[in-house]
Formats: structure tokens, sequence, C-alpha cells
């Protein structure tokens, strides 16, 4: 076995270790409530579905027929379960939660929600959507089975989002190019401009978001009565690839042109590759450049202007 597939099965096998502990699989007592995982998670499939036949749920949970039968001979010595005679196959019998039950599920139900808001209230916002990527990766790869491509939106700003501007683009420009907080800096004060100084029929910022989280921004700022400036265009690292910083771009010189702008131009830097074939897709051309040592680094600043 290669030794990069050794390190996948050994960090697969670390993952699968960690996960058991941390939902109690070990034990016999999920959550406090006296159920084995088990028991838990065919009790969870029965108060979600309206009436279902013990081979589905043998087949969805990946249980021993015999295992499962007995699980379900204590819900119903418990009072928990009831059995009725299919319609559409008078030999299979549909199993429904009793009241009782549905009282029983309850308290398993609520001490799960509250271990998961435990674990999101100790993440800040980036890492929580971090987390829920991740996990929606490694749903979909573990399973086998074709991600839904997930449906982003565009929007224009609202309350709390030029706070998310600041802080994505100060961490992930840490991240991708080590700038330091200067640059951070700087777009806190563009955006603190753009909210004060704010011109609605002139003026806008556009936000991406993605599973009901901000993932991309641009803005459209008057420069004068002539030009408008493209300024904040980003994009967040789990978003990439769905073609969100085009749609950004896209929309900006779309409002830029039908506000009457003649012409938009743009700051950036020669490293940022992916941002730079954008503008030049879009029609933007090179018209300056220089270099400079900002935010810690030494760069080539270049602007751009594209006549609308």
């Amino acid at each position: 076995m290669a030794g990069s597939e050794t390190t996948a099965v050994a960090a697969i096998r670390r993952f699968n270790r960690f996960h058991t502990r941390w939902v109690g699989a070990l034990g016999g007592n999920l959550h406090g409530s006296g159920f084995a995982l088990a028991e838990a998670r065919v009790l969870y499939e029965l108060a979600q579905r309206e009436g279902c036949l013990a081979v589905e749920l043998s087949r969805d949970l990946d249980l021993d027929p015999a295992y499962l039968s007995r699980i379900l001979k204590r819900f119903v010595a418990q009072g928990w379960l009831e059995r009725q005679r299919s319609a559409a196959d008078g030999r299979a019998l549909r199993l429904r939660l009793t009241p009782a039950g549905e009282l029983a599920f309850r308290p398993l139900e609520a001490a799960s929600r509250a271990q998961a808001e435990a674990i999101l209230s100790r993440l800040s916002p980036a890492q929580r959507d971090r987390l829920v990527g991740a996990l929606a990766d490694t749903q979909a790869l573990l399973s086998g089975e074709a991600a839904a491509r997930p449906r982003p939106v565009i929007r224009e700003h609202q309350a709390g989002d030029i706070g998310w501007v600041v802080s994505a683009h100060g961490r992930l420009y840490a991240e991708e190019y080590g700038w330091d907080m200067t640059f951070e800096a700087l777009v806190a004060e563009i955006a603190a401009q753009f909210l004060r100084a704010f011109k609605p029929g002139r003026e806008r910022c556009f936000i991406a978001e993605l599973d009901g989280a901000p993932v991309g921004s641009s803005f459209v700022v008057e420069q004068d009565a002539e030009t408008a400036k493209l300024r904040l265009v980003l994009v967040e690292k789990r978003a990439q690839g769905l073609g969100l910083g085009k749609a950004l771009v896209g929309e900006a010189v779309a409002f830029a042109r039908a506000v009457g702008y003649r012409r938009m131009v743009l700051w950036t830097n020669d490293i940022l590759h992916a941002a730079r074939a954008i503008y030049q897709a879009e029609g933007f051309r090179l018209v300056a450049e220089e270099k400079h040592h900002s935010f810690g680094v030494d760069l080539v600043g270049q602007n751009w202007e594209l006549r609308l």
C-alpha cells in the first residue's frame, strides 16, 4: 500500500474513533437518554416517518433484521410503538410511534440538538461555515453519492454584511497571501466610507449567499459623475468553482451601466490571477501598474478600466 494511501486509511480510522466517542456510540446511554445508539437511531427514524415497514428501517439503517426486531419488540412493550396492517399488503405491518413514543423521543431530540448547539457556540461564523461545508463534503464522499450542486443567490447588502466583508477579506488574504492586518484596516476604511456616504441610486454592494450565509461580495462606488469604481470583490474558498466571482463582477458592471456611468475602474495586484482573469473576460483593460510595498509584502499594483 502506497504511503499516501496508508496515511489516508489512518486518518479515516482516527476520525472513526473520534466520532464514535463524540456521539457516545460506545456506551448504552446516548445523551443520558437510556438508549443505545442503534435504539436512538431507530426511534429517530420512526419519529420522522409517517408509517414505515421494518424492512425499510433495516435497509436504510443497515441493521440486522433480527437485531431490529428485538429493538421494535422493546418499543412495543414500552407502549411506544404500534403496528398496523398495510392497506397495500395485508402481510406487512406499518410502524408508527404512539403518543407515548413521541413523548419518549422528545428528550432525546432535545439533548441531540443541545449537543450540536453547544459545539456551534464555540465556533466563529467562519468556522461554522467551514464545518458545515466539510460535513457536506464528507457525507457526499463517503456515501459515494454526487453532492447536490449548491445554488447561491446574489442580493443587496443587509445589516451585518459589511462587517462580514471586512472580516472575510482580512482572514482570506492573510491565509492565501500572508498579508498583514494593515490590509484589513484598509478594507474597514473602505467599508466604513461606503456606509457613511452611501448613495443608493449610484452605489451598490452585492452579496453572494450560499446555504443562508454570505460567501462573496462586490461593491460599486462613485468616483465621479461619469466613473464608477469596482471594489472589494471576494469569494470564500468553499464557494469557489461556482462562477460566483464572474457573477459578482457581472452584476456590478450591469449596475454601473444601468445607472449611467461612462466607465468603470478598479485597482488590484498582479498576484490575484483568478480575479484578473475575470476582469479581462468582462472587458477590462490594464492601463497602468506600479511596484509597491504594502500589507507587509512586495506587490505590483494594477489599474484596470472598462468603457461602459
